[in-house]
């Protein structure tokens, strides 16, 4: 018996020993390694070197010369990123249909759209985390001209910034293109690649 606990000791030290604290340093050693840019939280920052956020939450844009993302139910007033969360509304809610139906008007008026051009549907519905930093090209393209606008840039500009934060599927087939928001305001402040430290 006295036997026994010895040997269960020594496995539970050993164990204890691998797994608190050589795979953990394994792993943030690989990470920072290989990943050092995502292993930092992704964080995006401006010319100064000043953080403006991550690449992985959304933040919300209020201003006419930026991007917007989808709509968030993370947190009181949406975008809080110790809230994540949905809406958990069903397709049948009123509540639900009569606030796709708001957006979805203030998208239209927002962006200079006539009554009959289609909106994005990630522009009137949030995704299930409320912090999903990412949009559909199609959603990008629609703002372009009120970005142009606002910031006296031309059309082509805007074009351009958004096909450069295209992110393609995952493995090449796995979802569809989709474009960073925190990216593409970021490069619409500086102009310029994004400063990754």
């Amino acid at each position: 018996m006295k036997k026994e606990i010895i040997t269960s000791i020594k496995s539970f030290l050993v164990f204890s020993i691998l797994c608190s604290l050589f795979y953990p340093l394994f792993v943030c050693l690989t990470g920072y390694t290989l990943f050092h840019h995502e292993a930092r939280g992704s964080l995006i920052r401006n010319s100064q070197g000043t953080v403006m956020g991550s690449e992985l939450i959304a933040q919300n844009f209020f201003s006419n010369q930026y991007f917007h993302p989808r709509p968030s139910s993370a947190g009181k007033n949406g975008y809080d990123a110790t809230a994540s969360s949905a809406s958990n509304l069903s397709v049948t809610s009123k509540s639900l249909i009569d606030t796709v139906a708001l957006r979805t008007n203030q998208y239209r008026e927002l962006n200079h759209m006539s009554q009959n051009q289609s909106v994005p549907v990630d522009a009137v519905l949030g995704s299930g985390s409320g912090l999903d930093p990412h949009i559909t090209v199609s959603n990008a393209i629609r703002q372009a001209p009120r970005i142009a606008k606002a910031r006296d840039m031309n059309i082509e500009e805007a074009l351009n910034l958004i096909n450069a934060c295209i992110e393609k599927p995952f493995l090449g087939f796995m979802g569809e293109k989709r474009v960073n928001i925190m990216r593409l305001n970021a490069l619409l402040d500086k102009n310029s690649s994004i400063i990754k430290k």
